[in-house]
């Protein structure tokens, strides 16, 4: 496994982080859950990507979703 990049992407986060949530305090408990839940995504994606370079993108899974539409609808 690999530690050093896990440790590089968590330190930026928590810099962000620090930085933006003393500008934060003057918006209502919205808009910091939101900011709290989509910096959680970007870091998991980020840690899955580091351990999986290969995982597909969003492309694929839009493909997926609208491949059977393709077949249905005439060209």
């Amino acid at each position: 496994m690999k530690i050093g990049p896990i440790v590089g992407i968590t330190f930026l986060v928590c810099l962000m982080a620090l930085y933006q949530w003393p500008k934060m305090n003057r918006y209502p408990k919205k808009d910091k859950f939101v900011f709290v839940s989509l910096t959680a995504i970007g870091w998991i994606l980020a840690i899955l990507l580091n351990h999986f370079p290969d995982m597909p993108g969003p492309n694929k899974l839009i493909q997926i979703i609208f491949e059977p539409l393709e077949k249905m609808v005439p060209k």
